[in-house]
């Protein structure tokens, strides 16, 4: 999409948006995660990182590991930065310069994409308002991401993820009652402002071969998380009543959720009344019991329901009872934990698991993209390359060198 050549002419990329180059300014998770996923779709992004420590994530653990048979005082790396950085290049700036300023002028007169999650004013305190970008480069998409919005009565204020899913209602829907909120697991927050940021990106760079001009986006955690409210935030504006947290167990679907068994807890999704009477036929149940017959009426009832169907699995083992609920076609699952979901073949076969080579590291293996591609015929195209996340600054001098070769 830009006319320049790529900047990395040994990395091979390829992909949906292998023309598109990223000014990535990002750092901790939300940023970084939005421009790793265009990266994975091929685009060249360049991580600009300050010299004094790089991306606050790369300070962020334990766990941290460093190089297999390497004295004490090796370089470690976090894997909270390995997590989020993958398919980049890494360069350090001190924006705080006229030369660090100078630098990311020529980054931005030749990038499709700049990237930003800096506290609302920050970056036109450096001399890099949107207007000022604009006039750089009329072309470029701009991104920014903050935690609570850029405008309104509390523009501008931090948000971290947790404090996010606070703030946006996520915790008081999770957690096993209302007197026990819980946050979800991983930074869902930061994670879907990534998301949302990085489909933003997508359909602007569409746009702009319409228009020929650049966009502003902007998203932030409070909208990611509100966006995904799903029936929980129509609940609350159409039919005025309130979610709270109910544990394992859905509030509008039923039998739906973690049931004991003899050895432990399958999961169980009867989202159907054609899949409650088959589920009944098959443990010899009656399907129109009272309070039983329809999903509203067992919603209604929904401890004497759970109560039912767990003294119905307590005679079976986990795996048996799966193996049964397979037979009969009734969608089940188990609770894996994260080693477990990697050894799991299923999880390699969706290419869910890649292999690169890290430049101190050596050969390591990273949780991978969950998109893939296929031609009609049903070939999968795998051009694609992934690359390490780098170490910092690992990039500056071949990036630098790729920026002489223009004039304004």
């Amino acid at each position: 999409m830009n006319s320049t050549s790529k900047p990395h002419n040994t990395s091979a990329r390829s992909g949906p948006l292998h023309d598109v180059i990223v000014v990535d300014l990002t750092r901790a998770l939300a940023g970084p995660h939005a421009a790793m996923m265009l990266g994975d779709l091929g685009a060249d992004v360049i991580k600009v990182e300050s010299p004094h420590g790089g991306d606050d994530t790369r300070g962020w653990g334990p766990p941290f590991v460093k190089p297999p048979l390497e004295p004490p005082n090796t370089q470690r790396e976090s894997t909270y930065f390995l997590s989020t950085n993958r398919n980049k290049k890494s360069i350090t700036l001190d924006l705080k310069s006229d030369s660090g300023r100078a630098t990311l002028e020529d980054l931005v007169c030749r990038a499709d994409v700049l990237m930003e999650n800096f506290r609302t004013g920050v970056l036109d305190r450096l001399g890099f308002s949107t207007e000022r970008l604009a006039e750089l480069n009329p072309r470029l998409i701009v991104l920014s991401i903050s935690g609570f919005g850029h405008d309104g009565p509390e523009g501008g204020r931090a948000g971290y993820d947790q404090i996010a899913q606070g703030e946006a209602g996520l915790m008081s829907l999770t957690g096993s009652s209302p007197d026990d909120v819980q946050r979800v697991g991983v930074p869902i927050a930061d994670l879907l402002a990534g998301m949302y940021g990085a489909f933003g990106v997508v359909a602007a760079l569409k746009e702009r071969e319409q228009t020929g001009r650049g966009r502003v986006v902007r998203t932030s955690l409070l909208a990611s998380v509100v966006g995904v409210h799903a029936f929980q935030g129509t609940k609350w504006t159409v039919a005025g009543e309130e979610g709270t947290a109910q544990g394992n167990h859905h509030p509008s679907i039923a039998p739906y959720g973690l049931f004991r068994t003899g050895d432990g807890a399958v999961q169980i999704s009867v989202g159907s009344e054609s899949l409650w009477r088959r589920f009944c036929e098959g443990f010899e149940l009656d399907p129109d019991a009272p309070g039983m017959a329809t999903n509203a009426e067992r919603v209604e009832n929904h401890f004497q329901v759970v109560e039912l169907i767990e003294r119905t699995f307590k005679p079976y083992s986990r795996d048996e009872l799966l193996t049964e609920l397979d037979r009969i076609g009734i969608p089940a699952g188990r609770v894996r934990t994260i080693s477990e979901v990697y050894e799991w073949e299923q999880t390699r076969s969706q290419g869910l698991l890649v292999d690169v080579d890290h430049s101190t590291l050596g050969n390591i293996t990273l949780p991978g993209p969950p998109l893939r591609f296929f031609d009609p015929d049903g070939t999968e195209v795998t051009e694609t390359r992934h690359t390490a996340p780098p170490v910092l600054g690992e990039d500056t001098d071949e990036v630098m060198s790729w920026l002489q070769g223009f004039t304004r």
